[in-house]
């Protein structure tokens, strides 16, 4: 039985997301009506109490036209007020036809703007005339002055796509961000990867350090707040998507480029604006997600609501962001942190010794505490944990 429809209706995309899940929840209990969906009716934030109706859609990276007309039936035949986009192909797609949705509202900002910080090798540009901090970087137009910026640059080098999804013949192919140790390994990944060989790319110095992010919600070029946290671990473990986080104060410094580099894209909606933290304090700019972000359970337990803030922006109504947030609160998806370990565990990225990996085991087991919120598991919401559940048990018989 559907809830009744007691205030503008929200549409989730990419329901698989632990972001959509965030946002199922956070407007849910907002009393908002939310429908759900992504390439199979049942999705981790459908799972949700929180989920009002569902539906599929055929895949936005392979049947991009397809996805786009079941968005806009179903959107339509829902009356559905506002979507929320939670994957960048899902983004990409809708702010090129957002004309098509109408009146439904897309909270994004416009194509130019929206490329701008999609495009990593533009977004880099605009940083070093804004004066933010970025690693030496080379815009190579081949692969003749890639390998000539790779020995410009020496080796460890970093091999960055400008695109984190490439659209050709109607399709999308993901890339990902290499690192070159010397000639014959960047031989070997340009052969691998016809994305390095055949789109644009920017090659950059290799930056040690740790990860830093500010997160942010913008009103057409305006800020309305800030957020940030430190990842404790992540999966994989030499970096990738945060498994345990904790909510800590926004660095004055990470906010002012934040800031430079949103106000001059006119943003409108959430953004991550991610860093790296350097031995010597230097933040250097890696990139810019135009989107929510996996962790954004952690955000709203610590107090910053963004979909909520976002919705009521959406509707033209002013929110007013919290005076401050809670600091110290710790997140956790249990089942990523069980996967870092395994690969932990297999890959002995600790070092060879069976000190080092009991020394993991415990440190997993250590944050079984009640300080430890979960992204996922929630009593009184249970529904997405055990859906998450099934789908790890059933990867585990297939991959067996």
């Amino acid at each position: 039985m559907k809830t009744p429809q007691t205030q503008p209706s929200v549409l989730i995309l990419d329901g698989n997301q632990r972001s959509a899940l965030a946002a199922t929840r956070s407007l849910g209990r907002l009393g908002i009506p939310v429908t759900v969906a992504d390439e199979t009716p049942r999705s981790l934030a459908a799972a949700s109490r929180y989920c009002t109706d569902r539906f599929g859609y055929p895949s936005p990276s392979e049947q991009p036209d397809e996805f786009l007309d079941t968005v806009q039936r179903n959107a339509a035949a829902r009356a559905v007020t506002v979507i929320f986009p939670m994957t960048e192909v899902s983004a990409y797609l809708l702010v090129r036809n957002r004309g098509r949705f109408a009146p439904a509202v897309i909270p994004l900002p416009d194509s130019e703007n929206w490329d701008l910080v999609a495009d990593k090798c533009r977004l880099l540009q605009v940083a070093q005339q804004l004066q933010v901090p970025v690693p030496e970087t080379l815009f190579p137009a081949d692969a003749d002055a890639l390998r000539a910026a790779a020995d410009r640059i020496g080796f460890p080098v970093v091999l960055k796509p400008c695109r984190s999804k490439v659209w050709r013949e109607g399709r999308c192919t993901a890339t990902s961000v290499h690192i070159a140790l010397d000639h014959d390994d960047l031989s070997a990944l340009m052969a691998r990867h016809e994305y390095l060989r055949n789109f644009p790319l920017a090659v950059q110095a290799r930056v040690p350090g740790s990860g830093l992010g500010v997160f942010a919600l913008y009103d057409h070029g305006t800020a309305v707040t800030f957020f940030a946290h430190r990842r404790i671990r992540e999966k994989p473990p030499r970096g990738g998507v945060s498994v345990l986080s904790e909510s800590i104060p926004v660095r004055a410094d990470l906010q002012a480029y934040a800031t430079r580099l949103l106000d001059h894209a006119r943003w409108h909606g959430v953004a991550m604006v991610e860093f790296r933290g350097t031995a010597d304090g230097v933040p250097y700019l890696m990139e810019i997600n135009p989107r929510f972000w996996g962790s954004l359970q952690l955000a709203i337990d610590s107090g910053v609501n963004f979909p909520g803030m976002l919705y009521d922006l959406t509707l033209g109504r002013r929110p007013t962001p919290p005076a401050g947030y809670r600091t110290g609160i710790r997140t956790r998806w249990l089942l990523g942190d069980l996967d870092r370990l395994y690969l932990v565990l297999r890959k002995r990225e600790t070092g060879p010794s069976d000190i080092s990996r009991l020394r993991e085991v415990l440190q997993f087991l250590r944050f079984f505490s009640a300080g430890t919120r979960y992204e996922v598991n929630r009593f009184g919401d249970l529904g997405p944990f055990l859906f998450e559940i099934g789908r790890y048990l059933h990867e585990l018989l297939i991959n067996a």
